[in-house]
């Protein structure tokens, strides 16, 4: 793939370091987000380049677990600001973000990033996958709330890189309906106060590769047509 950004849309991938149960790396958001790009991008009928992905972000519902880090929100806004510069200071023409972490202060963290780049001369684009509007297009688990290191992000770590996934651990995990989302909405202030007490939410053993990359190219279309709603084409 090109590195050349000049006339090119550039796709920034944004995860965490997060827990994600016994089962899945803590890089799972990254993983995701990159791969929902790289697909983006070949499906895009226009120059596009992905950008090495920013790693970290809000993640404080998961502090309590081993290997979560948490970095504040002004260090997420000012990466995505000052990448986003490079990025058309190299000639894109197009900014786009594809984010798998969806804590609600790191999203408003990349929407607060959005809306300091209105300056920026090129359109940014950040199709929120969290909000409601897509929550029927990601599977049967999604809309529930209880997808935390369940079916929706096991199943597209499977179809990516089943190595690192512990299978075992999986297989044995009890499906655990708890709308994380509406915890948290309704004042828990951390995985384990939403009763989460394994970093995962849903039904993880129910997990298949197939419906893994179905998810991915899911999440690719949205990004591909949050760019072409704004690019044409």
């Amino acid at each position: 793939m090109s590195a050349n950004l000049r006339g090119a849309w550039a796709i920034l991938p944004v995860g965490s370091c997060e827990a994600h149960g016994p089962h899945l790396p803590l890089d799972t958001d990254v993983r995701i987000a990159e791969e929902t790009a790289l697909r983006a991008c070949a499906r895009l009928n226009q120059p596009a380049v992905v950008l090495p992905s920013l790693p970290y972000g809000v993640t404080e519902y998961a502090g309590a677990f081993d290997g979560t880090l948490s970095v504040p929100a002004a260090v997420v806004i000012a990466s995505i600001d000052a990448v986003a510069r490079a990025a058309v200071r190299k000639g894109a023409i197009g900014f786009a973000i594809t984010n798998a972490h969806f804590e609600p202060a790191h999203i408003d963290a990349i929407f607060a990033a959005v809306a300091g780049l209105a300056d920026l001369g090129v359109p940014v684009v950040f199709p929120n996958v969290a909000s409601r509007r897509y929550a029927a297009r990601l599977g049967e688990e999604f809309p529930t709330g209880a997808c935390h290191a369940g079916d929706y992000e096991s199943s597209m770590v499977l179809a990516m890189r089943p190595d690192l996934v512990d299978a075992a651990a999986m297989q044995h995990l009890p499906d655990l309906p708890i709308n994380l989302a509406a915890a948290m909405r309704a004042g828990a202030r951390d995985f384990v106060e939403a009763g989460g007490h394994d970093a995962y939410f849903g039904w993880p053993a129910r997990s298949t590769a197939e419906r893994g990359d179905a998810l991915l190219d899911t999440l690719a279309d949205i990004v591909v047509e949050a760019i072409q709603a704004v690019a044409g084409g």
